[in-house]
């Protein structure tokens, strides 16, 4: 059985490094046999600042949201059974556009007990290490399985050969264990989603706080 991967791309500024990485990842997805894969750019999905609130959900189970891209945005990532990101560094973290992405899914648990891993790139040495950091916590908030594999990819202007493939071997490998990763857990997942999935931890909070009061 395949499983459906997001890749995720994370930046959206017009001279983006994301340009030299997205390509050379997605290759690599689509050649593994567990995959079907689809791209998801940000630059493509224009979301405005996040701003949902109990007024713009509406029905819990087919939410209104603040604006129609919104919806589509949960109906989007919903679909899928595994996430691939690819994310710059900025300032020792992720670009608001992605946190404000993930942000914005928000009540339909579209990312709940799937699997996430990174790929991560600075123009420094440091290779997106904290960006990737920091999408862990974010991931662990949303109730997804961040995976411990990730791809960093320093100095990324000059990471890539003419034909866009990674000048350090062990670049490539990091991917390969990635997505091996990505495929064992999307499986288990699916299955354990199947079998049936506990009340979100916030929800059973809630319920449990109203209780002794």
């Amino acid at each position: 059985m395949t499983m459906h991967l997001q890749i995720i791309i994370g930046s959206t500024r017009e001279s983006r490094n994301a340009d030299l990485v997205a390509p050379w990842v997605t290759r690599r997805a689509e050649s593994h046999p567990g995959f079907e894969v689809e791209v998801i750019d940000l630059r493509d999905w224009p979301l405005p600042m996040f701003q949902e609130h109990a007024g713009t959900i509406g029905n819990l189970h087919d939410p209104t949201f603040s604006d129609p891209i919104v919806k589509a945005w949960n109906r989007k990532i919903a679909e899928g059974d595994a996430y691939l990101i690819i994310t710059p560094e900025y300032n020792h973290s992720v670009p608001g556009v992605l946190k404000n992405a993930i942000d914005s899914i928000f009540i339909s648990n579209a990312l709940r007990n799937k699997p996430l891993a990174g790929v991560a790139y600075s123009g420094g040495i440091a290779a997106g290490v904290r960006a990737i950091e920091h999408l862990a916590l974010i991931a662990i908030e949303e109730e997804m399985a961040p995976l411990r594999s990730s791809v960093l990819i320093p100095f990324v202007s000059r990471a890539f050969d003419a034909a866009g493939d990674p000048l350090d071997a062990m670049t490539d490998v990091a991917l390969t264990i990635a997505l091996e990763d990505l495929a064992w857990w999307s499986a288990a997942l699916q299955r354990a989603r199947a079998d049936g999935e506990l009340v979100p931890s916030k929800m059973r909070a809630m319920a449990a706080r109203a209780n002794l009061a």
